[in-house]
This record gives structure tokens, sequence and C-alpha cells, in this order.
């Protein structure tokens, strides 16, 4: 059985890189591989603490060879795609050199602004580079690197029996409260005022009020991180609505939890290398509002029905909400079910083994299969 080690700055946790590099492992399984995973932090099968974003220095050469010594094949989760950790991508660099590797991008660099103008991730003629949305595989063909596309994948039976009134227990919701659910962590680029904003129109829909909603409640799942609580703290601190922050005791709480207690969702993003609650949320069946992210057009494009703005101004949060309210006051079945399907037919996980073997066969030159 052939062995396959995944590598990333932190995996195991809610970020979006350790939830698809997960899904990756089950289809490399499904596939017939032996999977380990390897990274700096989090929950993995081996911590090696130099290849962490905030590490102080990076592993040895000794110490990486002989992580990797066994792999056959090594998938690179974003660590060779952001500068987070310069030397340790260096030294993975060089140690991938000539090996099969699939470097699987989540983002790239001049996606961030602080890394506007840093170069692309290196390459080699041993690796595939892999991009998760149409946009970044434009974007590395424009700087000479050939990417193939293989956009995130979801398990629909996950989302089918969340814990909703277990869970708006806990948050102290009321029955005729309506839980409008930002599933992000609090970064400049989620966009949290406007998802504050959004819900504050929202609130004021007299749609929402006849149809027997007192109140509306924002509520931002995840914490801040890259130095964004001192400012969260000052958004948090004189909201314009009821609000709520993180998870309650009780738990664990998986997804299917946090959009089983909601009514509705909003992505209110400037960007988002895919923005996994768009999927998400058709197939736990609840409205969504989105942010002008460049990527949602593209996976509109797929027949989802959603408002997509061209910009984030009062005038948008106003129509957003129009939209939401109307979605939720006079369900609107169809639009669920039609997100549902979609869903189901274009992203599912089963699906994702299928759509990863050509991969392998690219870069090993053969049929990964025994």
């Amino acid at each position: 059985m052939s062995t396959a080690v995944l590598v990333s700055f932190r995996l195991g946790g809610t970020d979006g890189v350790s939830v698809e590099a997960a899904k990756w492992a089950w289809a490399l399984g499904q596939l017939g591989w032996r999977v380990r995973t390897l990274a700096g932090t989090g929950c993995a099968d081996q911590l090696l603490p130099g290849l962490a974003i905030d590490a102080d220095q990076p592993p040895t050469s000794r110490e990486l060879a002989d992580a990797l010594a066994d792999a056959d094949l090594v998938v690179v989760e974003n660590l060779l795609s952001l500068p987070l950790n310069p030397p340790t991508a260096q030294l993975l660099a060089r140690v991938l050199a000539g090996r099969p590797a699939l470097l699987h991008h989540h983002d790239l660099p001049w996606q961030r602004p602080r890394f506007a103008r840093l170069p692309p991730p290196p390459d080699d003629p041993a690796w595939v580079h892999v991009a998760i949305n149409a946009l970044s595989q434009r974007q590395l063909a424009r700087r000479g690197l050939q990417a193939a596309l293989l956009r995130n994948a979801f398990d629909p039976s996950a989302f089918a029996a969340g814990r909703r009134q277990a869970l708006r227990d806990a948050l102290g919701v009321e029955p005729d409260e309506l839980l409008l659910l930002q599933p992000t962590r609090a970064l400049p680029r989620k966009n949290v005022p406007g998802g504050l904003a959004l819900s504050a129109h929202l609130a004021r829909q007299p749609l929402l009020h006849r149809a027997g909603w007192r109140a509306v409640r924002y509520w931002l799942a995840g914490p801040p991180e890259d130095g964004y609580g001192p400012e969260l703290t000052r958004l948090l601190a004189d909201p314009p609505l009821p609000v709520t922050h993180g998870l309650p005791p009780g738990g664990p709480w998986d997804p299917a939890d946090l959009y089983a207690a909601s009514d509705a969702v909003v992505l209110p993003s400037f960007w988002e290398g895919f923005g996994n609650p768009t999927i998400e949320s058709a197939l736990a069946r609840r409205p969504l509002a989105l942010g002008p992210f460049p990527v949602a057009r593209e996976l509109a494009a797929y027949g989802f029905s959603w408002a997509l703005p061209d910009d984030w101004t009062p005038a948008t949060h106003a129509a957003l909400a129009a939209d939401l309210a109307e979605w939720l006051a006079e369900p609107q079945k169809w639009r669920t079910d039609r997100n549902e399907a979609v869903a189901r037919r274009h992203f599912a996980l089963t699906d994702l083994p299928l759509r990863l073997d050509p991969l392998l066969r690219r870069v090993l030159g053969r049929s990964p299969l025994p």
C-alpha cells in the first residue's frame, strides 16, 4: 500500500484548509492509500513545531526529511501557497525537489494585500498544482504555473440532523428571535462590520415582524485571528442589535448544529478562497446573504439562487436584507430546493475520489490503485 503524507501549517481544526485536507485524506483512503498527516500545530499524526505559522525557526533538514521519508506522495496544504513561514516553505520545497507532490492551493500571495507583490508558489517538474477556484487557476497561469481545478467537496448527510433546539437553548435564543449566523472566524476580509450592518437592516424589515419574528440576533461563530481581537471587541461593544459571539458550553458543536440552530446565514466576506458556507448553507437548507467576493460568482454559475452584490454599501445591505426577509417570511421552497439540489449534484464528497484520481495519475505517471 502506497503512503501519502498531508503536510500543512496546522491541521485538525475548523479552518477551511484543515477541513478540506481531512476530506482529501478520506478520498485518498478510498483510493487505496495509507494516509498520514504532518503539521506544525493542531491535531495530526505527527507534529513538527517548525512548520507552524508562528514558529521561531524552521525544522532542520533532517527532521523534515525523516518526517517525509516513507511518503510515496506528499500533499502540501497551503504551506507552499501563502508565505506565512517563508524559511520553512523554502526548506520544504528543497526537500520535495524531484518528488511527487500535489500542491493544494487554498490561497495565493497576491490575494492578500500584505503579500500582493510577492512571487508565485515554487514549482518543480515532479509536482502538480491544484487550485480550488477558476480565478486562482487563471492567476497561476498568468504567472507561468499550470494548475488543475478541483473545487471543495461536501458530505450532504453531515447536515441532515443538527441539534437545533439544544444549541439555541445554550445560546439563550428565544423562540421568536431570528438567528442570523456568520459561520466564520473574525478577520478583516471576513467583514464583520458588514455582517452587523446587514443584520441591523434585516431587523428593520416589516415583513419579518408581520411573519412573527420579534427580533434579529447576529451570531458570529468563530474567534478573532491575526490580531483582530481589539477591533472585534470595539465592534461588539455597542452593536446595533443583539449579538452572540462564539460557541456556548455544552458542546462539542459541529457545523450541522450551527446551521440547524440558525434561521439564515450571512457570508459578507470581501474575499474567500472558496467560501464553504455557500455550499453548507444550501445543504442545510438555510437562506443565504452573500458579500461581494469574486469566487461567489463562479459558484453561482452552477445554478444557485442567490442575490449577488457588486459592492458592499448601505444600499447593498438594504437590498440583501429585503431579499433575505422575503425568503424567510414567505418561505420560497423552490429556492431552498434548488440550492440543495445544485450542491448535491456538483459538490458531493462521494465524487471526490473520482475527481482526485486523474491528478494522482498525472503526478505519479501511473495508477495509484493496487
